[in-house]
Parts: C-alpha cells; sequence; structure tokens
C-alpha cells in the first residue's frame, strides 16, 4: 500500500486499484504549494470533521473526480447540497465493506462545526482494513480511553495516523502514549507545523518515540512510502 502525504492532516493512500484521500486541504495551506491540486484524482475522499481545515478542497476534489465521499451524516448532506451526489453516511461504531476494505468508524474526542458555526457533527476517526493490513486514521482527537478499545474490535494495526501538534490535538507525548493504547509501534504524524499554534519540535518528537521504542514518521509534503 502506497502512502503519500498531501499536507496538514491530508493524505492518499493507494489500495490497488483504489486512491483514497483524506480530509483534503491543500489549496489554503502555503506549506503543500508544490502539490498540483487539479492533478489530484480520487476513488473515494473520507471526511473525519468539518473544521476548514479538514473540508476546504472536499466539494471540488469530489467533482473532479467523480468521488464518493465517506464520513458522517452531516458532512454528506453538506456534500450534498453542494452538489455531490456520491455519498455514504456513517456514524461512530458503525461500520461497511468498500470495495477497498472494510470502514469502521471510531470516536473522535473533537469539536466540529462548519465555517458558518451550524453543527458538524460528531468528529469520528477511521480504522480501514484491508486486503493487505489494516490502519487506524484518529482524525483530530486528543487522547481519549476509547482508544484502548481499537485492538479489542479491530485486525492489529500495521501503524496509525495521528496527530501531533498540541494546542488543538494531542500533542506528541499523549501520541505516544495512544500508540500504546492501540497497540502499534509505527505511528505517522500529521496536523503539525500549518500554524504558528501547532509547530513543533520535530527531533524532539522523534526521540520521544524512539525512547518509548515506537517510531514516529514525519513526510515531506508529496513525498510517498510504502507502508507494507
Amino acid at each position: 500500500m502506497k502512502f503519500t502525504y498531501l499536507g496538514h492532516a491530508c493524505f492518499q493512500i493507494n489500495i490497488e486499484p483504489y486512491t483514497i484521500i483524506f480530509d483534503p486541504f491543500i489549496r489554503l495551506n502555503e506549506l503543500a504549494a508544490s502539490i498540483n491540486f487539479d492533478s489530484l484524482k480520487a476513488d473515494f475522499i473520507i471526511i473525519t470533521h468539518a473544521h476548514f481545515d479538514h473540508i476546504a478542497d472536499a466539494i471540488d476534489l469530489a467533482k473532479q473526480s467523480d468521488a464518493t465521499i465517506i464520513s458522517n451524516w452531516e458532512i454528506c448532506n453538506w456534500a450534498n447540497k453542494n452538489g455531490i451526489s456520491k455519498s455514504h453516511s456513517m456514524n461512530i461504531g458503525g461500520s461497511w465493506d468498500f470495495p477497498f476494505g472494510t470502514v469502521k468508524v471510531i470516536y473522535a474526542c473533537h469539536s466540529s462545526s462548519f465555517e458558518d458555526g451550524s453543527y458538524g457533527g460528531t468528529a469520528c476517526g477511521f480504522v480501514i482494513q484491508h486486503k493487505n493490513g489494516c490502519f487506524y486514521y484518529s482524525g483530530d482527537t486528543s487522547l481519549n480511553s476509547d482508544m484502548q478499545l481499537i485492538p479489542k474490535m479491530c485486525a492489529p494495526l500495521d501503524f496509525a495516523v495521528l496527530p501531533i501538534g498540541n494546542n488543538y490535538t494531542m500533542g506528541y507525548k499523549d501520541a505516544s502514549i495512544a500508540s500504546s493504547m492501540i497497540e502499534t509501534k509505527k505511528v505517522i504524524g500529521v496536523h503539525y507545523d500549518t500554524f504558528g499554534y501547532i509547530k513543533i519540535d520535530k527531533q524532539a518528537a522523534k526521540n520521544h518515540f524512539t525512547k518509548n521504542h515506537q517510531e514516529l514518521i514525519l513526510m515531506n509534503i508529496g513525498e510517498s512510502i510504502q507502508t507494507n
């Protein structure tokens, strides 16, 4: 499986023959200027919550790709009202078998609202189980005790994608605790450095994970890795 980092909390997963993009926020992210938005194509777009830095490019990306949006009911309803005909709404605790694998919705401890202040549904994360493995994207969240249930509900995780920027989400120290709770030692860090409040000392973050016998992967925007 190929993982490509598109900046902030946005990334692309290729599970052949499908392409899934998570939390599209590219054109308003100055750090992602190297990404050619018009060239991006997705079969599915997965959205964790309604904050602008996770949905800003969702409508245009879905239209240019004819993609299906997967999210909570409120966000799918918002997408439908904005001209998107292909969506699949879910909610906390539910799961569904898609062509690329099984998606289970996980609680995220975070707020969720659209730019006009209207309710964006419950923030969530997702566990994706596919033919070659299993991973967890927490979305924006604090450290919370529900995370310890994930290994009981899902196949062993190959890796997790966790926010590490602090202030709006958990920081890297809490993310390290989360890594232990969800029983994976491999974490790809997201949601850091984009704004002043979430700038981090990247080496200190990596050292903290290493001290705890874990691996924190911090990718360059546009970089791709094979995760299995």
